[in-house]
């Protein structure tokens, strides 16, 4: 795909918009990128900032989303709620690779149906999981060393001081809003978990516990079926994180707790924590760039048409070392080995 064509990142203003276009400026200097919002100054001090970068104001009413008719663009990213599907539409009339990642599992049906729909149009990457898809990742390459994986728990923190700006606040509050139940995967079966069944203590890196819940994510259903793993739950705490404690900024902390076998058929346990001084923007700005690349060829073969999620996509080797790159590192908890 030539480099003459830009990738539209609807919501470039936003804190995930931002942080992509940084880091795929960075990684790839020559990539025209356009900070596409609704406040055209805006747009232009991020898009001046990268530099090979356009501005250009969008109305997600519209279909054509209010851009020029003879604008080319190479990718859509809809780092923002794109809740009539135009930037959807808008990619797969022009037969471009798409990005969702506010969607999240209670709102994938219409993208579902629209790739379906469409099958042969675009390559459409569900990325509607927790930091676009940068945990499940980060949990399948903690899961390399097993053989066979029983179990797969993630506990995540996020500070209320770290929710990714107003459009973070309100995907947070429109989950909650069309479900308080959790998804699990118990023995096999993906189950709804309500009451206590969904509460759960979610422990920080300090040994300090917040309560929680868990959440009907789609890192549940992703994890299962590429780890095979027949229980798998999601648990999420939003409070005061482990980094603010000490009186430094918000950070990032999730816990991986994996249980199975190893080679021979030994019981093996792992438990970490992935983490960022910085918060979860940057780990999220990560998912978002690593799924862009790919879409367009940038690091491995084409991606074909049809509907993709981040882990039928990307190595989580390579994802991981992409994440380190920006801070974020592994560190043990109680019960690895």
């Amino acid at each position: 795909m030539g480099q003459s064509e830009s990738v539209l990142i609807l919501g470039g203003t936003g804190q995930a918009g931002t942080g992509a276009a940084a880091l795929l400026r960075q990684w790839h200097p020559a990539l025209p990128l356009t900070i596409a919002g609704r406040d055209i100054d805006r747009a232009r001090r991020v898009a001046d900032g990268l530099g090979a970068a356009t501005a250009a104001t969008i109305d997600l009413r519209r279909g054509d989303l209010g851009l020029p008719a003879d604008r080319r663009y190479s990718a859509v990213v809809a780092a923002l709620w794109d809740d009539r599907l135009h930037g959807l539409r808008f990619a797969q009339h022009r037969g471009l690779p798409y990005v969702s990642i506010s969607s999240g599992l209670v709102d994938i049906a219409p993208e579902v149906v629209a790739g379906a729909q469409r099958a042969n149009a675009s390559p459409i990457l569900v990325a509607s999981h927790y930091c676009a898809g940068a945990v499940v990742l980060a949990a399948l390459h903690s899961a390399r060393r097993f053989d066979r994986i029983d179990a797969i728990r993630i506990s995540a923190v996020l500070d209320e001081l770290d929710t990714g700006g107003p459009a973070g606040t309100a995907d947070l509050e429109r989950w909650s809003t069309a479900t308080s139940a959790g998804l699990v995967r118990r023995d096999g079966v993906f189950t709804w978990v309500t009451g206590p069944d969904a509460q759960a203590d979610v422990r920080r890196t300090d040994g300090t516990d917040l309560p929680g819940r868990s959440i009907a994510i789609l890192d549940v259903t992703s994890l299962a079926l590429a780890a095979d793993a027949p229980d798998v739950r999601f648990d999420f705490a939003v409070g005061e994180s482990a980094g603010r404690r000490r009186g430094e900024p918000a950070s990032f902390e999730v816990r991986i707790d994996l249980e199975g076998a190893g080679p021979g058929g030994a019981p093996i346990r792992r438990s970490r924590y992935l983490v960022h001084p910085a918060g979860q923007r940057p780990v999220t700005a990560t998912g978002i760039a690593l799924g862009v690349e790919r879409l367009l060829g940038l690091r491995g073969e084409a991606v074909a048409p049809g509907i993709h999620t981040p882990e039928t996509l990307l190595d989580p080797a390579y994802a991981v070392e992409r994440m380190a790159e920006t801070g974020a590192c592994f560190i043990g908890a109680p019960g690895d080995s």
